[in-house]
């Protein structure tokens, strides 16, 4: 019998029985683990895969949490780790070495840029990066090298959904490792595996822990292979995430599903009411009909999360400032995924190289939390009459 994704939600990475009847996973915090004899903490590294062997590696939270999360995702296992930038560095890391190639998608978050082009490259491993929208064309890219390709879909600031099954199938016949970053699509309306990926990424800080109050990374991979690789690196490199942060994720994971159908809900309405605005040239949104990536969006996801772009048809930032900085409801930050709403600026032209960005207008991201959507769309009505009085 086939368990819901709902009920997996409430029920995964959860022993009370294991905890003295306790309904949530405790906090356990701990350094140093012991052993009962001699023979068993010399045996330790035998076990670090399955189970105790020192806090770096991992607290019954720490499990707690990774279990929850891979078997939600539909995973094999899973590594958390400090932050969603550790997850995307540590899978960027793990599988490659001087000499090595990897394919990152155009659309990428920029700190993925970033690491490949600084870290990556001081060590010898070439980046090639490759139009979001390439589908099984990605063939012609890989080279003899090529170790990896990495994919975010939809990008998480103009927003382009990939053929992740077609790029998964092209890099599969060459041997070639996939990796999703699967943060918009989280673990409940995104399941790479099904799609042909081999390791997915979320960043724990944003959906899945929901309150915008702690820093965590999540890596599930496809197979016991790919997690014990990976599982290897983590602790070779020294990262540990916090007990505190894991319990605090795991709790959110609870309220993932409700969360998220309030999170699509409004964000639909407000894109829709945004998109008819005289004002905006267009709504980046894969849920939206008339977005260019909405076809492969209903094949491969079961549904949209809060975040999304607006393309406004002025290219005057003091314009758009007078818009932004009199917003009540919508915070200007970093990050997403929260319960509360966001809007920041986006450059794309600043960073791509594959796909330049040339539409005109000004790009902006937003993110709809859990407010009222009347009380959203009200506020950013009074944005558009600030907006329209310094054009004026």
């Amino acid at each position: 019998m086939s368990i819901q994704d709902d009920t997996l939600l409430v029920s995964a990475g959860r022993d009370p029985a294991a905890n003295h009847g306790v309904v949530n996973p405790p906090i356990y915090r701990a350094s140093t683990i012991l052993f009962p004899t001699l023979a068993a903490f010399k045996n330790r590294k035998q076990q670090r895969y399955t189970g105790l062997t020192y806090g770096l590696h991992g607290t019954p939270t720490t499990f707690a949490l990774a279990q929850a999360v891979a078997e939600v995702e539909g995973g094999a296992r899973a590594v958390v780790v400090s932050s969603g930038q550790s997850a995307i560095s540590m899978v960027l890391t793990a599988f490659v070495k001087a000499g090595d190639h990897i394919l990152v998608t155009d659309s990428a978050y920029e700190p993925t840029r970033v690491y490949c082009d600084v870290v990556l490259a001081r060590f010898g491993v070439e980046t090639t990066y490759y139009d979001p929208r390439v589908g099984a064309g990605i063939a012609a890219l890989i080279r003899p090298n090529t170790r990896l390709i990495f994919m975010e879909s939809p990008g998480s600031l103009t927003f382009e959904v990939q053929d992740v099954p077609a790029i998964a199938a092209a890099a599969r016949a060459r041997g070639v490792l996939t990796a999703l970053d699967n943060t918009w699509g989280t673990p409940l309306y995104c399941k790479p595996f099904r799609l042909g990926v081999d390791l997915s990424i979320q960043a724990g800080t944003k959906y899945i822990a929901g309150h915008s109050d702690l820093m965590l990374g999540i890596v599930t991979t496809a197979t016991e292979e790919l997690y014990r690789r990976v599982r290897d690196f983590v602790s070779q490199v020294g990262d540990c995430p916090s007990p505190e942060e894991c319990y605090l994720a795991l709790r959110g994971l609870r309220t993932l599903g409700v969360r998220l159908r309030r999170h699509e809900q409004s964000a639909l309405k407000i894109a829709r009411w945004l998109a008819d605005r005289p004002e905006v040239a267009r709504v980046l949104y894969p849920a939206l009909p008339d977005d260019p990536g909405h076809a492969l969006w209903k094949r491969d996801f079961g549904g949209a999360c809060g975040l999304f772009g607006v393309l406004l048809r002025t290219g005057s930032e003091a314009a758009v400032a007078a818009l932004v900085d009199g917003l009540r409801w919508f915070g200007i930050g970093a990050s997403w995924g929260g319960y509360e709403s966001l809007v920041i600026p986006g450059y794309p032209s600043g960073s791509r190289t594959a796909v330049p960005w040339t539409e005109p207008g000004f790009l902006l991201r937003m993110h709809v939390g859990l407010e009222d959507a009347d009380d959203l769309i009200a506020d950013l009505a009074a944005g558009f009459q600030r907006l329209a009085a310094a054009q004026a």
